[in-house]
């Protein structure tokens, strides 16, 4: 197994990691899981780079990485709906469109075909883990500095997650929508 493949498989594993320290009521624990959320985005932008960079561009690679990004973001916006920082529409529509292309890149498997992100999905990837990043950041803050305050109202903390994770919802459903009409031109989904 590669290193970039490897990464994907870290990526994977560091999940339950960072709900962990979410989710616990431990001291800091939105920098803790902050840190580890970074850590995992690293990996997402350190496979990509190593598996181009050393041609090392896999199959499994293709397949894997992307899974491992959504699982990654959805454990976030799953733990947020938990807190009441985020509004379930906008996980269902977010997870709508990650099994929407899953399916479609299973048919494409199907018939032999491996289609990788296309760049709206790479700016929807990296926008959601911006996202979460920056209210993972603010959380912490909010309970650290007397500046921030204001952002220790559940109501004004919301509002500003809500912003920022529609903002990036509205980038998902754009990429899905990209993904499967480049896919609809390649692949056959007639029944046979």
């Amino acid at each position: 197994m590669n290193w970039p493949n490897r990464l994907t498989i870290l990526r994977i594993a560091l999940t339950p990691v960072f709900l962990l320290f979410f989710l616990l009521d431990l001291p800091h624990r939105f920098f803790w899981a902050a840190a580890v959320f970074a850590l995992a985005s690293i990996t997402d932008f350190l496979d990509g780079y190593l598996a181009r960079k050393h041609k090392q561009v896999t199959a499994f690679g293709k397949l894997t990485d992307p899974v491992a990004d959504k699982l990654l973001t959805t454990a976030a916006l799953l733990a947020f709906l938990q807190l009441g920082w985020c509004d379930i529409w906008l996980v269902l529509l977010v997870l709508a469109r990650e099994f929407l292309v899953t399916s479609v890149r299973m048919v494409a498997s199907a018939q032999g075909v491996v289609i990788p992100a296309n760049i709206w999905g790479k700016v929807k990837t990296a926008s959601q883990m911006v996202f979460i990043l920056l209210l993972l950041l603010l959380a912490e803050a909010a309970q650290r500095f007397d500046f921030l305050s204001w952002l220790r109202e559940a109501a004004h903390f919301t509002l500003l997650s809500e912003i920022l994770l529609w903002l990036t919802t509205a980038m998902t459903v754009i990429s899905g929508i990209t993904y499967v009409y480049s896919a609809s031109k390649i692949i056959d989904f007639k029944a046979k």
